[in-house]
């Protein structure tokens, strides 16, 4: 009589398992499902206009060159701030294409060690922190 009962008893929870209610079978949340998509929303700016008949397309401009009038100033006047100031320092001993050559692997660089690396990363202020001690003599 045990071995029938015993034998019910893993009958019934191995017909548990292979059913579709099972421990294993259950069904798991999708992970892509789970986040959100934010709102479509309508731009605050209805001031777009078409462009004019004529003008240049967006497509047509070249974007290198605008690239580069972006980096090194363009073709735009300087202002005379900013034209005293290069003249100042030194503009007309500037060797050409200086900007090309200091970052090319050829360059050579002079290592001036920690110390100067430490100084030009320190912290700006008024220098409080920045005293040298002197060493007591040890008698």
């Amino acid at each position: 009589m045990r071995k029938l009962i015993l034998a019910a008893g893993l009958l019934t929870t191995l017909s548990a398992c292979g059913g579709g209610g099972g421990l294993f079978n259950r069904q798991r949340p999708d992970e892509f499902a789970v986040s959100r998509q934010a709102p479509l929303v309508v731009p605050p700016d209805f001031a777009l206009v078409p462009p004019a008949p004529g003008s240049p397309s967006a497509a047509s401009v070249d974007s290198g060159k605008a690239a580069m009038d972006a980096m090194f100033g363009g073709s735009a006047q300087r202002s005379a701030t900013e034209t005293a100031t290069l003249d100042a320092a030194g503009r007309a001993n500037a060797a050409p294409g200086i900007r090309s050559s200091a970052g090319d692997p050829a360059t050579e660089v002079v290592d001036k060690g920690a110390t100067t690396r430490d100084i030009i990363a320190a912290p700006e202020g008024d220098g409080q922190d920045a005293r040298a001690v002197t060493p007591t003599p040890q008698p």
